[in-house]
């Protein structure tokens, strides 16, 4: 296929900034040209322009995915920044902020630096990167270019890797003197480790030793306190907090439901803590082994529930894989971390596509959960990072776009998959969308019909992502 670099999108159901509407869009180079809903006079002449018919398809802004761990370096023979950022791209995911826990860790902007040029070299989606926290590298942190990196990472809890942060001194420095957004991961260490400890005593060698522990370990009440210390000390210095991966109910009662612009303590839920709860370790065990643990079908539905009320501000997946071998030993040894970029958003569109619905109740359903899901993968990704240019469906942004295809059978199976560790929890699934194309600026990326594409002559269309807010 030629790539021209210049088409019209027509008769998309455009999703975008709280409506939803049919038009056309014009994509010229890396932006996004013109949007004609039918009131403006003004037209391109069509025939520069290659037409892509989207009747019936959902055009919506590219998926920011704000929480990934794509494991270079140091870490490839589970994942790589091609690899993943291929599965981002078949998933329509068009920009990725990868965490800091590789080999070595991300704690400079040297280190960072590496990683931006491994990106530029090899990935398929826009890249951004987050700086890590240590106990010993707060000054440094302090010191580095706020535009060039999405946030500072802080393991308040231990995960994969080695950069949990006790030090008191150093959080005190951190929270008051940052300038940047701080992205936590909230688990209390010491309740965690004495819940190991005591179940390793308890289990091990046993046939009680399965993945069903892994929420008696990683507790409720572990993420709870954690949280609750980590917003006391960012309400304390008025610091912007971002709490990853919320999986309880009990932390929605420390989340307010202002405005995005008026909170200065944000919170992201995953697709997976949605998806899946206690139950489903009977039959997955390790492979849905992550940390915080998937807790109980109330929490799951309380998670729900907190997207309709303003308590989560971004869906992330905190894609991690690992092989498949590391996920198939006993469980005490086995890793935490599921992969899932290539499928959020089909998982999040999921309630939309079941036939239980009328008419009528189809269509309020549609106008108000396909608002909600792109304000929070989409919209509220681009402002809490200050994400220059993305995120909408704007005249002059990039040209980050995803078609998809609604009421459509989709089975995941293994030949399906992009990632590099080859497996899915979901395997076997049958879900009713599917990603027809994605463009990332400008550029199809990935088509249904024929997978992912390289841009022409080798030439790579991805870009590092500039953050100023």
């Amino acid at each position: 296929m030629n790539d021209s670099g210049k088409y019209v999108i027509k008769n998309a159901t455009i999703v975008n900034e709280g409506k939803i509407t049919t038009g056309d869009v014009y994509i010229d180079g890396d932006k996004i040209a013109a949007i004609d809903c039918g009131s403006s006079a003004f037209r391109f002449p069509l025939s520069a322009f290659r037409s892509i018919e989207a009747s019936g398809l959902y055009l919506l802004p590219g998926i920011i995915d704000s929480h990934v761990h794509f494991r270079e370096p140091g870490l490839t023979e589970k994942a790589d920044i091609e690899s993943e950022s291929r599965a981002a791209v078949a998933g329509g995911v068009t920009s990725f902020i990868d965490m800091p826990n590789t080999k070595p860790q991300t704690t400079t902007m040297e280190l960072l630096e590496e990683k931006c040029q491994i990106a530029a070299e090899k990935s398929a989606a826009n890249y951004g990167f987050m700086l890590g926290a240590t106990n010993s590298n707060i000054d440094q942190l302090l010191e580095a270019d706020p535009t060039k990196y999405a946030a500072i990472k802080l393991f308040l809890g231990s995960s994969t890797g080695d950069m949990l942060v006790n030090n008191e001194s150093a959080l005190e420095r951190l929270f008051s003197k940052s300038r940047k957004l701080i992205v936590a991961h909230c688990e209390e260490e010491a309740i965690v480790q004495t819940n190991l400890h005591n179940y390793k005593l308890e289990c091990a060698g046993t046939d009680r030793e399965t993945a069903a522990l892994h929420p008696q370990i990683r507790t409720t009440e572990a993420c709870y306190v954690s949280t609750y210390k980590a917003i006391e000390r960012a309400r304390r210095y008025k610091t912007r907090l971002h709490i990853a991966h919320i999986s309880t109910a009990t932390e929605l009662d420390l989340l307010s439901n202002l405005p995005l612009e008026q909170k200065h303590v944000t919170a992201e839920v995953t697709p997976n803590h949605l998806w899946f709860d206690d139950r489903d370790y009977a039959e997955l065990g390790n492979l849905i082994k992550c940390n915080p643990a998937i807790k109980r079908n109330e929490d799951r539905i309380a998670l729900w529930a907190a997207l309709y009320d303003g308590l989560i501000d971004t869906i992330a997946t905190d894609h991690a894989p690992h092989t498949l071998a590391s996920k198939q030993q006993r469980y005490f040894d086995a890793p935490g971390g599921i992969p899932s970029i290539q499928h959020s958003l089909t998982m999040m569109l999921e309630p939309l596509m079941h036939n239980s619905y009328n008419a009528d109740e189809q269509r309020e359903f549609r106008d108000n959960w396909l608002p909600l899901i792109v304000k929070l993968m989409c919209h509220n990704p681009a402002t809490l990072f200050g994400i220059e240019g993305r995120g909408f469906i704007r005249e002059g942004y990039k040209a980050d776009l995803t078609l998809v295809r609604p009421h459509v059978d989709n089975i995941i199976n293994k030949e399906s998959l992009y990632y590099k560790c080859g497996w899915s929890p979901l395997e076997g699934q049958t879900f009713h969308s599917r990603v027809e194309m994605t463009f990332v600026n400008g550029h199809i990326a990935y088509e249904a019909q024929s997978g992912v594409r390289k841009a022409e002559n080798g030439e790579r269309k991805a870009e590092r992502l500039v953050f100023n807010r």
